[in-house]
């Protein structure tokens, strides 16, 4: 038999065999196993929590802002693949481009060539920052921060960055070196030797400043954990602090960009800010193809591939690859025609204003923050003495215990799924899809306006769980 016999059918037939694959047989045949199949192969912990929380929900399907189980009941996203959905799921415009890219006989990831797919997308995320002028791709968001790490120490010759506490830029080493939360950084030490600073602590940035080693600073616009964003007037007195002591700004805008805060980027907001470093990635992908970028100044990029000797000094093996070009240029030109930026400063603020119309309502609610449709809530110690007992009961047990009770029954209950925006924080992130208007705004608002009440009422199944939550976080101990 030939080598190419034995490998079958050279023609274009191949999967016409018997023991051709059918994805849609193996998932009807063992879709039902799901969650077992993750306890005993993946993280064993993941279907354990979910069940606990009673988040181990069986979805068939998704479109748009939406789930559907299989009795036909639909859920409202809002958490968006943590932002990953900023089109929402299944967009037609990016299902189109990829089967287009899929049927195209393209000579994809030849290494030694130059395809059109990556400079056109680079051509058209460069649009939106004119101060920049290259882009390297990767395929997510901790790449796209370690890229831009890479990149100013390169360019600096200095070793540290500093960084914001409570900060998340990613989980790979170099990433996490950055990462301002703990629990996170726990066990894995020895990590990179970076420095934290308290956001908005300009004081503190100048004294690191002043030591001389320092490549850069890493922000992001508005810290995903918490929604808290910098204070007005410090990314641009950074900056200026900066260039005076030849260190770099990098955004982190992975999370916060692309139209997410009604700006392209987050840190368009405050005037005359221009990074010379940007991470961009989640939404990038239309929700298919995973692909990250960093993008920056042509001095950085020249001075890390400075000759022909260093032209694969820094690179990705599945970067630039057509699948994910054509799904980020199929994702700003959705972002385009249907204005999804000024749909999230529009809908975001509508969705924003009625929830802060809440605050004086119910003592439990302490906060409404953010930009765009990306949205903190914020729960406090209340004043009466019955819903003050409660409370510290579930403090004294776990910070955060709250929050995680109003998430649940927004899911069970009302079928809006959402998340507590990081561990020990009584604060409830919102990132829906950029898509949503005004009657996932009115489902939203109903449905917590109800568990609000709940809560405030002493009793029903928001305590019941409490109690529940309190057992478990005391047996953890």
């Amino acid at each position: 038999m030939t080598s190419a016999e034995s490998f079958g059918p050279l023609d274009g037939a191949a999967g016409t065999g018997a023991k051709g694959f059918d994805l849609g047989a193996l998932l009807a045949e063992r879709g039902a196993e799901r969650y077992a199949l993750h306890a005993r192969h993946l993280n064993h912990q993941l279907p354990r929590m979910l069940r606990t929380i009673g988040f181990d929900k069986v979805y068939e399907r998704a479109e748009g802002a939406y789930f559907w189980d299989s009795e036909g009941n639909d859920y409202l996203d809002m958490l968006a693949g943590f932002g990953v959905m900023g089109l929402g799921r299944h967009h037609p415009v990016v299902r189109k481009a990829l089967h287009d890219v899929l049927d195209a006989p393209l000579a994809d990831l030849v290494r030694f060539d130059c395809q059109p797919l990556p400079g056109l997308l680079a051509e058209r995320l460069l649009a939106h920052v004119p101060h920049l002028d290259r882009v390297f791709f990767g395929n997510t968001g901790a790449e796209a921060v370690e890229t831009a790490l890479k990149f100013a120490r390169y360019a600096t010759g200095r070793p540290r960055i500093i960084y914001c506490a409570h900060a998340f830029h990613g989980l790979t080493t170099g990433s996490l070196s950055v990462n301002g939360e703990d629990v996170f950084r726990e066990g894995f030490a020895p990590l990179l030797p970076d420095t934290a600073i308290e956001m908005g602590d300009l004081g503190a940035l100048e004294r690191e400043l002043r030591r001389g080693d320092v490549a850069a600073l890493i922000v992001e616009p508005i810290q995903g954990k918490g929604v808290t964003a910098t204070p007005p007037g410090f990314l641009l007195a950074a900056q200026e602090l900066l260039r005076r002591h030849k260190a770099l700004l990098i955004a982190d805008e992975v999370q916060t960009g692309l139209g997410r805060t009604g700006d392209f980027f987050a840190y368009q907001h405050e005037e005359g800010v221009e990074p010379d470093l940007v991470c961009v990635a989640k939404a990038l992908s239309g929700g298919y193809v995973p692909v990250g970028a960093t993008l920056g100044k042509d001095w950085i990029f020249k001075k890390v591939y400075s000759s022909m000797d260093r032209v694969l000094v820094h690179s990705a093996s599945f970067g630039s690859n057509a699948q994910a070009m054509a799904a980020g240029l199929a994702t700003l030109a959705v972002m385009e025609d249907e204005q999804l930026t000024a749909n999230a400063r529009h809908t975001g603020e509508l969705l924003r204003s009625r929830l802060a119309g809440l605050v004086d309502r119910y003592e439990l609610l302490r906060d409404v923050r953010g930009r765009g449709l990306m949205i903190g809530i914020e729960f406090g110690k209340p004043k009466s003495l019955a819903l003050r007992s409660r409370w510290t009961m579930l403090q004294a047990a776990r910070k955060g215990l709250f929050a995680q009770m109003v998430v649940v029954p927004l899911l069970q209950r009302h079928r809006i799924l959402t998340q507590v925006s990081g561990d020990h924080l009584e604060v409830i992130k919102l990132i829906p899809p950029l898509i949503i208007g005004e009657r996932e705004v009115d489902r939203f608002v109903r449905a917590f306006t109800e568990v609000m009440d709940d809560a405030h009422n002493g009793g029903g199944l928001i305590w019941d769980f409490g109690r529940t939550l309190v057992k478990q976080a005391v047996a953890v101990r």
